[in-house]
This record gives C-alpha cells, sequence and structure tokens, in this order.
C-alpha cells in the first residue's frame, strides 16, 4: 500500500487553490490541496500502526505554527509543475526533517520547497501561458497549522486520511 504525510491548509486556502486546480491539474480529484512533508512510500498495514506510532511521537515534538503563502512559482525545467509557494520556515522544515528521518527508507528524490500545487503535467506552451498569468497576481495568506495527517492511496487512485497527528500534543 502507498502512504504519504501531509499537512491540509484551511478551507479558505484549499478553495483559493481548487480554482486553480479543477483546470490545471489532472490529480484534482484524487487528492485535496495539500503540503507533502512525506512522499509516497510503500508500507503494510501492519507496518502502517508502527508508522502512525511514530507520527504520534514526532507531533508531540513540535507546536503549531503559521504558513504564509505569497507567490506563483514553477518547477520548471525539471517539471512543468505550477505551485502556490508556502514560504519555508524553521518549524516547517524541522518537521519535514524529523518526519523524514524517523519514517526514511530512503533518500528524498528532490530538495523540501514546501509549496501547493496549482497545475501539472502541463505542456510547455500551456505552463509558459498559465505560469505567465498566475506570477502576475498576489497570493498573501497567512495560517495557522496545527496537525498532519498520514494518508493511504486507494485502489482507485485517490487518496484518503489514514490518521491526523496534533501538533504539541502528548499523544
Amino acid at each position: 500500500m502507498k502512504f504519504g504525510v501531509v499537512i491540509f491548509p484551511s478551507k479558505t486556502l484549499q478553495d483559493l487553490v481548487n480554482s486553480y486546480r479543477k483546470r490545471y491539474d489532472p490529480h484534482y480529484s484524487l487528492i485535496t490541496p495539500h503540503i507533502t512533508l512525506k512522499n509516497a512510500f510503500e508500507a503494510t498495514e501492519d507496518d502502517a500502526k508502527q508508522v502512525a506510532d511514530k507520527l504520534r511521537k514526532i507531533a508531540g515534538n513540535h507546536y503549531p505554527f503559521s504558513i504564509k503563502t505569497t507567490k506563483v512559482s514553477s518547477f520548471q525545467p525539471v517539471n512543468n509543475v505550477i505551485y502556490l509557494k508556502v514560504e519555508p520556515t524553521v518549524e516547517l522544515n524541522d518537521l519535514h526533517v524529523e518526519i523524514n528521518h524517523e519514517l526514511n527508507q530512503e533518500a528524498p528524490e528532490y530538495k523540501f520547497v514546501p509549496h501547493i500545487t496549482l497545475g501539472q503535467k502541463l505542456s510547455n506552451d500551456e505552463h509558459s501561458d498559465i505560469y505567465g498569468s498566475l506570477r502576475m497576481k498576489k497570493f498573501d495568506h497567512e495560517e495557522k497549522i496545527d496537525r498532519f495527517h498520514l494518508l493511504y492511496q486507494l485502489e482507485n487512485g485517490s487518496w484518503t486520511v489514514y490518521e491526523t497527528f496534533r501538533l504539541g500534543r502528548d499523544q
């Protein structure tokens, strides 16, 4: 089974992101807008219980923190992904590092760039047009993050929550 660890932003931010994703992201219907803390990894259902125990402990080591978005960016030329940039913070990075250290099966493929995907799998022309218009817009948004989630992938390719972990509580 595939699992992943993510932060879901507020409904307000999800609604804004989805207004673009429904047009530009073929994964729109498979997963809610999110910030990936741990990329998809394989685990059995028995392993998932151990993973959840580790994540519960990690959540207790961290306190709620704020995230801020300000602009759109892109991963081009690596791939044609357009995303809402989440300003890096020590708290977000520390949470990412600890999760990946504790659950590490292999080295991450990419450096951690906190973001929320707006569009992906775009042709070069689509990417250029969409990115050109979106980068002119302001996306000033700030909110408090107080939880993260362990997800698993269903047979139809969609993702659903296995367990939610609240930050800063004795679990």
